[in-house]
């Protein structure tokens, strides 16, 4: 049993994303076997459940994941959040950007505003939006090609020369008391100094996130002014964003 788990973890690990019919023919078990071995792996805080299997713990271990397969985890919550947030975006003609998944799903809804101007430290976020007509502004830095990013000090100095409207940030985790936060400490850092920047700081974080703890927290509640997610939270998170001034936005 234990050799079949490690290789269940192995493979969420590398893929992000696993079910329980496919586990079970994989290892020549039955369904119900399968479930146990996802739920010891869940208390064991690697993975958490989902209708059908499972998906990678994304507040602990997104960071061990490229992001080519990390962007496919949770996706139509993804989409659904960036459409939540077309419709609340407002009139700003100047942003920054992070580079989380959620983020650029909703960068490319509004890739054809050709009044609106974007900075990030994203570089898969030039690929994204190949044929754009906003103006995107790339903060250079140091090259991560594992989450396809710059980061560094050249890539935070570069974020201080601009003031800009909003600040559109995703993050790993989100707790009432520990405020938000990430699972790297370079990207957490220039995250900090964007909403720093900003008028208006937008947090975009899926239900997973919530009463969730990363590495390393980069932002205390009273710097968001929004937070859009995919469904309503519990009702202790609708009474803290309503004392807190946070709009709450969700589907």
């Amino acid at each position: 049993m234990a050799k079949r788990i490690d290789k269940i973890k192995q493979k969420v690990e590398a893929e992000g994303e696993v079910f329980v019919s496919d586990l079970s023919r994989l290892y020549n078990v039955t369904e119900e076997t399968i479930r146990r071995d996802l739920e010891k792996l869940k208390n064991d805080g690697v993975v958490t459940r989902t209708y059908g299997g499972a998906m990678l713990n994304t507040t602990s271990h997104n960071e061990r994941i490229h992001f080519s397969k990390r962007r496919a985890i949770n996706l139509e919550s993804k989409k659904k959040i960036a459409k939540l947030l077309l419709r609340e975006y407002g009139d700003a003609k100047t942003i920054m950007v992070d580079n989380s998944t959620t983020v650029i799903e909703a960068m490319k809804l509004l890739k054809d505003n050709r009044e609106l101007t974007a900075i990030s430290f994203s570089a898969q976020i030039f690929q994204e939006l190949d044929g754009t007509n906003m103006m995107l502004v790339s903060t250079g830095g140091t090259y991560d090609e594992r989450t396809r990013s710059f980061y560094g000090s050249l890539a935070k100095e570069n974020v201080r020369k601009y003031s800009v409207d909003v600040a559109l940030l995703g993050c790993k985790g989100l707790d009432m008391k520990n405020g938000i936060s990430d699972s790297s400490e370079g990207e957490a850092d220039i995250k900090t100094e964007m909403s720093s920047r900003a008028s208006r700081v937008i947090l975009l974080a899926d239900h997973t996130k919530f009463d969730q703890t990363a590495f390393v927290s980069f932002l205390n509640w009273d710097k968001v002014d929004c937070l859009i997610t995919d469904e309503k939270p519990d009702d202790s998170w609708v009474d803290f964003c309503s004392k807190n001034g946070i709009c709450l936005i969700y589907e």
